[in-house]
Parts: structure tokens; sequence; C-alpha cells
């Protein structure tokens, strides 16, 4: 099948984010180009994009409509509808930080609502079986460490739940009244703990780090008043240890998924396997 092929010269970068950049074109209003960083613009990665998109239309959640794939240099890219006026909770963040504590909130109540929407569980699959996977094939967890979290996957209940696979602020944008979520490229079903494992993860541990600050438009400070705030709305609990202990089990099963997706750089493997020691300590022993 041919794909239309898109000069990018004739777009305008408008934003950008872990995987990739986003691009508008002032004569074709509606639509919104995004290309991946190079290793997930293949049209494998791509393709899979853009099915995951349609089938979570499918049940209902609210997103941008996908539109096609198209060509970009020697990559593939997708064009889906432009949400106007829009900024990501991660944006409002930024341009009004007083309100963190607000988005917080606001992203437990939106995350409970997607929890709570039945899955398409002959597409989607299943997260619990990709961890499993993971843990075996996974190069940067030691002998002892890989037993001690694949008891704790075996543990994990299967549910018919809808779970994003990157839920954070970044991936819930606003516009007017309307929210829609984005980068659905891992959306899945399981325990919902898969989801908000990954969000602890990026608010106690990645924080720290200033790319990770930079993406997400936040301060060490703003993560963690972020998470403070998601933890008390979601448990409704002002004390919410216990459930920062299961988020630090899931944020570390949330590394090890990771190998299910992409393959790590050599870097990125060192950086993963000092994570994986770091959670292990503080939430398996």
């Amino acid at each position: 099948m041919e794909y239309p092929v898109i000069d990018l010269s004739q777009w305008q970068q408008i934003g950008e984010g872990g995987n990739g950049k986003t691009y508008a074109n002032p004569d074709r209003p509606e639509d919104i180009l995004k290309v991946n960083n190079d290793r997930l613009n293949n049209f494998e990665f791509v393709k899979h994009e853009y099915d995951v998109t349609k089938a979570v239309e499918a049940l209902g959640i609210s997103v941008p409509a996908m539109r096609e794939i198209v060509r970009v240099g020697n990559g593939f890219a997708t064009i889906s509808q432009r949400i106007h006026n829009k900024k990501s909770l991660s944006r409002i963040c930024k341009d009004e930080p007083e309100r963190t504590a607000e988005v917080g909130r606001l992203l437990a109540q939106k995350g409970k609502e997607l929890f709570a929407t039945p899955c398409n569980n002959d597409f989607f699959p299943s997260r619990k079986e990709q961890a499993l996977w993971a843990i075996e094939h996974v190069n940067y967890v030691s002998k002892k460490n890989r037993k001690l979290i694949r008891a704790f996957i075996e543990t994990i209940p299967e549910a018919n739940t809808c779970v994003h696979g990157d839920f954070q602020t970044g991936n819930l944008i606003k516009s007017g009244d309307s929210f829609y979520w984005i980068d659905l490229d891992r959306f899945a079903h399981g325990d919902p703990m898969f989801d908000i494992g990954h969000l602890f993860q990026i608010c106690e541990f990645y924080a720290p780090m200033k790319r990770v600050q930079d993406i997400f438009h936040m301060t060490l400070e703003q993560f963690h008043a972020l998470w403070d705030a998601f933890a008390k709305e979601y448990t409704g609990q002002e004390d919410h240890a216990d459930f920062d202990k299961l988020a630090g089990k899931f944020a570390c099963v949330d590394i090890v998924v990771r190998a299910r997706f992409i393959m790590p750089t050599f870097m990125e493997t060192l950086f993963y396997r000092m994570q994986v020691k770091k959670l292990v300590k503080e939430f398996f022993t």
C-alpha cells in the first residue's frame, strides 16, 4: 500500500514529548502530524499506534480521531485530529504552578473513569501476560531480583480494565470542558496499578532528572505535590503510605515491562538496572 508523502518543511513544530514531536500546517488547520523518534518511526510501530487509537475510540474513550498513516523521510508518521486551544495537564502545571495539586486530583478522577471502562480483551493484550513475558527476557534484572519480581507479578489478578500504558500528565489534554487521552500505543487491559505505578515512577524516581523535568515542564517540588494530591484523591485518604508501597512495586514492574516494547540502549540498560535494584531494595525487602 502506498502512503502519502509529507514534506516536513511545510509543517511547524508545536510540541515535543518523550517519544517524538508534533507539527501543524496552516493549510490543514484540523490536522496534527506526529513524528516519532527514529527508533519508533518504523511502519510496524506506527501502524500499531494507528490501530490501537482506532480501537480505543471504539470503546467510547475520548481520543483525537486518527486520520491516516503517512511517510516522512525514510520513516512513517500519523495524522490525527487537531484539538484546538488544548493544553496538556503538564502544560497547565507549567503555566499555572499553583494548580499542580488540582491537576493531580483531576488526573485521579479521569484515571478512575478510564479504569472503569471495560476493555476489549480480544484486541488489547493483558498487561500481566506482558509483564510475565518481560521478566523472562529482560537483561537488566539479576537472577535474585527476577525471582522476587516474578513472584509478585504472579499475584496480580487479571482484570477487564483499560490501562493506558503511559499514564501521566503529558498524555491527558484539555480543551474547554473536554479531555482527550493521547499516545495510546501501550494500551492494554489489567490492574489499574500498572498505570499508577508508572506515574509513581515518574513523580518519585525520575523527577530529579533535568530531562524529565523539561519534558513534563515541572519542577521536582511539583512532581511530589502532584503525586501527593493524586494519591489522596485516588485513595480517599490523607495517609497514602501503603498505597505508595504498592505503587513502588508496580513501578519496578513498569521498568521490566519496557522490555516488551522496545530494546533499550546500552546506557538505558545501565540506568534501568540501577533503578530496579533501588526499587527492589525499597519496596520488596
